[in-house]
């Protein structure tokens, strides 16, 4: 086989060649970004992952050159030999790296051909998402993609290098293992070997790092894959990258210290920005009270306020019925929202009612509102209030002239989530949010159980194995909705990227906790004895933390999903749209497996 770079090896990337350089002969290899003729010059912008150098044929420097060089268009690959030169005062391009040199070619290889791409290669492509994952490989030439890629790779060997030089052990852990009862659906894999028999593809590797703190490694981390069958959006994946670290012999503070220290070190690696520690913490109830969501965007005020008491007997009977159906009522005061008399009217009824529509997303039945005019309140539901009431709202809520409130009322949760949702959604519109901003918070003390009303039963708000506070452990049988657990989620401009526990250690008191979920002796063996079996033989307190690594690289980058920070990611139905997975797989594959694929109309 012919060596097209049979004596052309490259000497420099695209992306660094500077003044310093002119004079040098130097070796590129690329692909062509955009061609130019101009008058028989041409001129081309030449692309590798590092960056733009623009290279020119001119006959005058070789005639053969330039003559080969009129085939050549966009995608093309090249090899050029050429010497760099400085471009004319006048000719500077202060948008590229290496806008004050060119290269003058005296050599070309043309490497490969290519037919026109379906999209341009350009940071702001018209092609949908449909097609350029369907073209991935031409996506990802981009230069934003392959930033982003490079952020990625910068954030991971951050990581590593911070927590090997803390004591951590990068350990992996299986693929093929259990299904366990954690949450989401598991994947499956049928065993050829042990036929009828299915590994599981881990959720994460909770079960194992666990068993590595009782086996005496005391730090371990890893970058590791992870698996979850669930309905998909912009920040999940059916496969995902997490951050996973556990440690033996540590409370909370240790772990939070740890985690903001590798935080820091990876902002500041990634985007030179020196984030301050130590993070706030506020506790799961405090989230709930101020924001209504357990990751709340710190970015901005417009905190929610329990007004239940103040209106409990209101003549509103929506208000009214709702706290004595045990519900609340909240409600959101959006300064200068109602518009300064003479300057503004405020929001309008068309954006208050797309308001209310969306209050509706989350279940709320509706969305009253007041605005406050000077010397009145305007809204259909002024007339309900006493001036007592009114007087107390006024000073609950700070209410001046040219406000508007919002108020939901309904059971906690729905007005919680509602009014938490909208909140986020205001912040949006009134653009509150400052998009340079990173506001972590630390949110703990979450509720250990919660009660699944379809199943009849309690269940684990963050897994099984994470220990309840101390000082709520007399609770468990007696009053266990009001258990808190040594839970801690950090929080990132209203996205949750790290979560993790304090682990229980004790038997006694991980069968005490499996009971309440309605999980008895031989059930508990059958699906995680192994872990339950290495508690009786002497476990250290231990506990950890995962960050899930593509929304960190998401944020890092500002982008919305973490498709972009994937090199090849799935669609929302969780398919690969450019190598077609999932497939139908061959009879003889099935028959090995004893395997019959039935019809959804035969299951009727």
């Amino acid at each position: 086989m012919t060596d097209l770079l049979l004596d052309m090896r490259r000497t420099h990337t695209c992306g660094e060649l500077r003044l310093g350089d002119v004079g040098k002969e130097v070796v590129l290899m690329g692909w062509v970004q955009r061609r130019r003729d101009h008058g028989g010059v041409i001129f081309v912008d030449f692309r590798d992952r590092a960056g733009l150098t623009q290279i020119v044929f001119n006959p005058e420097i070789s005639e053969d050159v330039h003559q080969k060089a009129q085939i050549i268009r966009s995608e093309f690959v090249l090899g050029v030999r050429g010497k760099v030169v400085a471009r004319p005062d006048d000719m500077l391009n202060k948008n590229m790296d290496t806008g004050e040199v060119e290269v003058f070619v005296n050599e070309l290889k043309i490497l490969s051909h290519a037919q026109t791409p379906i999209f341009q290669i350009e940071d702001r492509v018209d092609a949908s998402e449909i097609i350029r994952l369907q073209y991935r490989h031409l996506d990802l030439r981009r230069s934003k993609l392959q930033k982003n890629l490079i952020a990625r790779h910068t954030a991971g060997r951050a990581t590593r290098e911070y927590l090997n030089d803390r004591g951590f052990l990068d350990i992996e852990t299986p693929f093929l293992t259990k299904s366990t009862p954690e949450g989401a659906r598991d994947y499956l894999v049928p065993s050829r070997v042990n036929h009828g028999s299915f590994y599981a593809l881990p959720q994460s590797p909770q079960l194992f790092k666990q068993l590595l703190m009782i086996s005496g490694f005391d730090r371990y981390y890893q970058i590791v894959r992870c698996f979850r069958d669930e309905d998909l959006r912009a920040d999940r994946q059916p496969e995902f990258t997490q951050i996973d670290m556990e440690l033996s012999f540590v409370g909370e503070d240790d772990i939070m210290e740890i985690t903001e220290g590798l935080i820091k070190e990876v902002f500041k690696r990634v985007r030179n920005i020196d984030i301050q520690t130590p993070f706030e913490r506020i506790t799961y109830q405090e989230s709930m009270a101020r924001f209504g969501i357990d990751r709340p965007d710190m970015r901005f005020g417009l905190e929610l306020c329990d007004v239940s008491d103040i209106v409990k007997d209101a003549n509103f009977k929506v208000f009214a019925s709702a706290i004595k159906n045990g519900g609340i009522v909240k409600a959101i005061n959006v300064k200068g929202g109602g518009g300064v008399d003479g300057s503004s009217s405020g929001m309008s009824r068309k954006e208050i009612d797309e308001l209310t529509q969306f209050a509706a997303i989350y279940k709320a039945k509706g969305l009253a509102w007041i605005k406050i005019k000077e010397g009145e309140w305007q809204s259909p539901i002024a007339k309900f209030f006493t001036e007592d009431e009114k007087s107390a709202l006024k000073e609950r809520l700070n209410m001046e002239v040219g406000d508007i409130i919002f108020f939901v009322a309904d059971s906690v949760k729905v007005t919680n989530e509602a009014l938490g949702q909208l909140r986020n959604e205001l912040g949006r519109r009134l653009k509150l949010i400052d998009s340079n901003l990173y506001r972590f918070v630390w949110v703990t003390h979450f509720p250990l159980l919660e009660y699944d009303e379809t199943e009849k039963r309690y269940q684990a708000l963050h897994h099984p194995f994470t220990a309840p506070l101390e000082e709520d452990i007399d609770k468990l049988e007696s009053d266990p909705l009001n258990v808190r657990s040594r839970a801690y989620d950090m929080v990132l401009n209203g996205t949750e990227i790290g979560g993790g526990s304090i682990r229980i250690h004790s038997t006694e008191l991980q069968e005490r906790v499996l009971n309440l979920l309605g999980i008895e002796k031989e059930e508990a063996q059958e699906k995680f004895g192994f872990l339950l079996n290495a508690l009786t033989s002497g476990a250290p307190p231990h506990g950890g933390l995962a960050f899930g690594f593509d929304r960190l690289v998401m944020l890092l980058c500002q982008e919305e999903s973490i498709r972009d920070v994937i090199a090849f990611p799935k669609t929302q139905k969780a398919t690969c749209l450019l190598t077609d997975a999932p497939s139908v797989p061959t009879m003889a594959q099935l028959q090995e497996l004893s395997i019959k694929v039935v019809k959804i109309e035969e299951k009727s």
